[in-house]
């Protein structure tokens, strides 16, 4: 019999019983049942519009029709769920379709680990294979990055609340700033290089360098083209690795399948999970050169690092990849996108939002520091879920599926237009932009 004393509120059950380090759920706090693609409903039948993907490992929708229907008829022939490393048919046809879809049309040459279901499994192991290869300890690391939330990943993160969590010592790790990061850029690279070739330098040549081309959590912070193309020189030069954290900004993310793609870049080892499981099903991958599959048997493993079903959703989204209509169809959003946020720029002006991010991992960052944790609560209260990144959550994150339909998408920037506009106002912060002589 239920005790009446009991408040009845439908997030009751969730307040009493689950743990407090829930955080979505305090900014966006509706109970959520149904999906499909772009559009969310909560229990009460209210429609939601998603630009929030599950934090990017959403990039093809929810329900995505094709993923779902697969996934569905190899539950129904009883396909092996949990392989270990074990060989499977579903493994066999994802490693295929990887290779033939996604690295042989770039020339890519990778051995493909399976870590563990998360991206940060994919860091450890890329941390640990580098010390392995090079015998050294130290990993550079730079301003605002994040690469998870385990012992290894954590040292490599920037954020100090979060490093702080960890209770313990994060060692080995230099930090150097991310281009643009105070005015910086290759300088500090330089400097960097000259000190460790420097026998009065006081820094060890290191194991890697491990970097995010568009970091996510960090505030969408874009590096250079020539700034990564100078960083993988320098890496090659010091007789380190090259280490991609591409599980928020791969899968096309940033427009190209990896996100480096545009420097013209070949990294050591690449990171890859959220998107690649294709249906938000957990999985995550290192992409590993050749001659660095230095591993021994079993050396580095995990238990759900053969998630099969994982493995069928993946290998039926790779597909999407030849099809014309869908790269078309990311581009436009991504066009879109762009020149939303381009005329908000202007129309408030450069004191007041600046833009942020590349593709469909694009955002604005609120010169008034206060303002984007207030613009993602309005817009929850107008029905769109989307987050905010970067030190002071300044960023108000555009992360809508590559599969958005082109009138719901329009629909999301209104709602978030609107949310906008009403926090400036309310907060007397809307001023004229100067025109430009």
């Amino acid at each position: 019999m239920k005790d009446a004393s009991l408040p009845s509120a439908p997030t009751f059950e969730f307040e009493a019983s689950e743990s407090n380090v829930r955080s979505y759920c305090r900014q966006m706090p509706a109970v959520f049942c149904r999906a499909v693609n772009a559009r969310v409903w909560d229990e009460s039948g209210i429609e939601y519009i998603d630009f929030l993907s599950a934090c990017g490992s959403l990039n093809y929708g929810h329900n995505n029709p094709v993923l779902k229907a697969r996934v569905i008829d190899y539950l129904a022939c009883d396909g092996v769920l949990n392989g270990l490393d074990l060989h499977t048919v579903a493994k066999r046809d994802f490693l295929r379709e990887f290779r033939e879809i996604i690295l042989a049309p770039r020339d890519m040459t990778y051995r493909v680990q399976f870590t563990g279901p998360t991206g940060t499994n994919a860091v450890e192991a890329a941390l640990k294979l580098a010390r392995k290869i090079t015998g050294r300890r130290s990993i550079v690391a730079f301003t605002n990055a994040f690469h998870g939330m385990s012992l290894g990943s954590l040292s490599v993160s920037a954020r100090r609340q979060s490093r702080h969590s960890a209770g313990v010592s994060l060692e080995h790790v230099v930090r150097l700033p991310f281009d643009g990061y105070l005015g910086a850029g290759t300088a500090e690279l330089d400097r960097y290089e000259a000190m460790v070739n420097d026998p009065s330098g006081g820094l060890e040549p290191p194991a890697a360098f491990i970097v995010e081309t568009v970091q996510g959590e960090g505030g969408l912070n874009v590096a250079r083209q020539e700034w990564l193309a100078q960083l993988a020189a320098l890496t090659k030069r010091l007789g380190a690795l090259l280490i991609v954290d591409d599980v928020q900004a791969g899968c096309g993310r940033t427009g190209d399948f990896f996100s480096f793609e545009g420097a013209g870049i070949s990294p050591d080892l690449i990171c890859l999970a959220k998107s690649i499981g294709g249906l938000g099903l957990p999985m995550a991958l290192l992409l590993i050169k050749p001659e660095h599959d230095q591993w021994s048997p079993g050396e580095h493993n995990g238990t759900f690092r053969g998630n099969n079903l994982a493995f069928v959703a993946a290998a039926a989204a790779l597909r999407f990849w030849r099809d014309p209509d869908f790269i078309r169809a990311l581009f436009l959003s991504a066009t879109r996108i762009r020149s939303w946020i381009g005329e908000l720029t202007a129309e408030l002006g450069a004191s007041q939002v600046q833009p942020r991010g590349r593709g469909l991992m694009s955002g604005i960052a609120f010169a008034d520091h206060t303002v984007g944790l207030r613009v993602a609560a309005e817009a929850f209260r107008s029905r769109l879920l989307i987050e905010t990144s970067g030190p002071n959550s300044e960023v108000v994150k555009l992360m809508p599926p590559l599969t958005i339909e082109h009138d719901v998408l329009e629909d999301g920037l209104c709602r978030l237009r609107a949310a906008i506009d009403f926090v400036m106002d309310r907060e007397h912060l809307r001023f004229p932009a100067r025109k430009v002589a």
